[in-house]
């Protein structure tokens, strides 16, 4: 008999267990699956009434459902759910972008390719980043495309007077000029008479003498310009959901001395409830009722049920022994 007792004890001490497990645990849905990216406490209206915002931010793809609500204490106070709100908010991703440009120039003139360059373009990049670009100066640089070489002919000319016959003997073959050697090419003839020193006539010749050479030079047949453009691009990166819980507060309810437990709590001295003032934008006092008590009652009624089950279960038991 002792034995069928101890058990039913036991029984009931693991029911009355699983029963506070159970009530302890959250409901589905009201897990604290994000957490809060700010968390703000300030005094609102007349009475300088204690609350707190809680700012989440979430992606389109979270649920918004998710986020904490139930009531909570703090310091004294508990706190429940006034409102929530929602802004959409578009995130931009900055970057540092250059851009390396080139074109082709028939100089190399420095300060003529600075005033052609444009000081600013506007770019779009492959992968969807918008932005205006400033030149860089320092990184203008000129490079010579190649070289090329051209003859050319020279040409020049040379008088000489008072000539005593009309004898190409008399004029030089070849000639420097502008750092070039000509050759004698051609020669025409002038004459003019005179008197010698005892007055005698004579005749006096004027060579004109051509000259022709080539001269070779090397030149560049063109330039490139090459020079980048720096600045930062954005884009559109991501959708964000700014959700803000607005909570407001009371002082925590002491603990219940009604026999049901169900007892209505006294607002905060010096609050009004919402019939005294119309125009109070405060939560309905449905909204201030003490926390459900029900969890911990659960387990002591289950814990009573089994062990009167049990007595019964014994009692019955000895009235058969004895009718036996």
């Amino acid at each position: 008999m002792k034995r069928i007792f101890t058990i039913l004890c036991a029984l009931a001490l693991v029911m009355a267990g699983s029963a506070t497990a159970l009530a302890a645990e959250p409901e589905a849905g009201q897990s604290a699956s994000y957490y809060p990216v700010s968390v703000e406490e300030y005094t609102y209206g007349d009475f300088d009434e204690l609350r707190i915002n809680k700012t989440y931010q979430l992606s389109l793809s979270d649920d918004p459902s998710l986020i904490p609500t139930e009531d909570f204490v703090r310091n004294g106070r508990r706190y429940y759910l006034l409102d929530m709100t929602r802004k959409d908010e578009v995130g931009v991703d900055i970057q540092t972008h250059t851009e390396a440009v080139t074109q082709a120039s028939d100089t190399n003139n420095l300060e003529t390719i600075l005033q052609r360059l444009d000081a600013e373009m506007e770019v779009t990049t492959e992968d969807g980043y918008v932005g205006i670009l400033r030149l860089d100066h320092t990184s203008v640089q000129v490079t010579t495309d190649g070289y090329a070489t051209k003859t050319s002919t020279l040409t020049a000319s040379r008088s000489y007077p008072n000539l005593s016959e009309a004898d190409t003997s008399l004029i030089p073959k070849s000639i420097e000029d502008k750092g070039k050697t000509l050759t004698l090419g051609d020669v025409k003839w002038s004459e003019s008479m005179d008197v010698d020193g005892e007055g005698n006539p004579v005749t006096r010749y004027t060579a004109t003498a051509s000259y022709t050479g080539t001269s070779t030079s090397r030149y560049a047949t063109g330039y490139t310009v090459s020079a980048s453009y720096t600045g930062a691009v954005s884009k559109p990166n991501c959708a964000v959901v700014t959700y803000t819980a607005i909570f407001g507060s009371e002082k925590a309810p002491e603990e219940s001395k009604t026999p049901d437990g169900d007892g209505a709590h006294d607002p905060d001295p010096g609050q009004t409830s919402n019939g005294d003032n119309p125009g109070s934008t405060e939560a309905p006092d449905t909204m201030k009722e003490p926390a459900d008590q029900s969890g911990l009652k659960r387990p002591v009624i289950i814990g009573v049920v089994v062990l009167a089950l049990g007595a019964g279960g014994v009692f019955a038991f000895k009235k058969f022994r004895e009718r036996r």
